[in-house]
């Protein structure tokens, strides 16, 4: 009986190609991932806007208004978080450009009717690529922070609709979801 080797190198995908849409553009003609190469692209004005939402008990919700969390400023807190999470987004996630931002916001409104609180993150630059990543980024974190900051008074609190609300900038345009 024929031994396997016990490492045997992983094959090789080749990039399917396909009429269906452009191609990924992180993964190279070998199947390889890939930084984009945006050297070519001129820099033009370019917006991001995310939003997500984390939901909870009112009686949780009603800690946060109060501003008697045992952390302190929940809402304070995350907003700084998303803000300097977006300006790291390219050490978070491999094959992110590093930008040079000129305008970052993180909002987070308490809503009743959730109960819970709704989180949007607008990325500004002057650049050769978009900021997709850091808006999504800003709001992921500031969802996150809110969590840490609660999670001894509810651990049931869930993240939901993470999600691209609006771009702007570039050559595919603008995008509203």
């Amino acid at each position: 009986m024929a031994r396997k080797p016990a490492n045997p190198k992983p094959a090789r995908t080749k990039r399917a190609k396909s009429n269906a849409g452009p191609a990924l553009t992180h993964i190279g003609a070998s199947g390889e991932a890939r930084m984009v190469d945006v050297s070519d692209k001129p820099a033009t004005e370019r917006l991001a806007v995310a939003e997500g939402r984390v939901v909870m008990t009112k009686a949780t919700l009603d800690l946060i208004v109060s501003g008697n969390a045992r952390k302190g400023d929940v809402l304070g807190t995350a907003r700084i978080a998303g803000i300097m999470a977006a300006k790291r987004t390219s050490e978070l996630i491999p094959l992110c450009h590093p930008l040079a931002l000129s305008k970052v916001t993180v909002e987070i409104e308490p809503d009743a009717k959730l109960p819970g609180c709704l989180v949007r993150a607008s990325v500004k630059v002057t650049g050769p690529t978009g900021v997709e990543m850091e808006a999504l980024t800003a709001v992921s974190v500031a969802c996150l922070t809110i969590y840490d900051m609660i999670k001894a008074v509810e651990r049931g609190v869930r993240i939901e609709a993470i999600h691209l609300v609006e771009k702007l900038g570039g050559k595919s345009g603008h995008y509203r979801a």
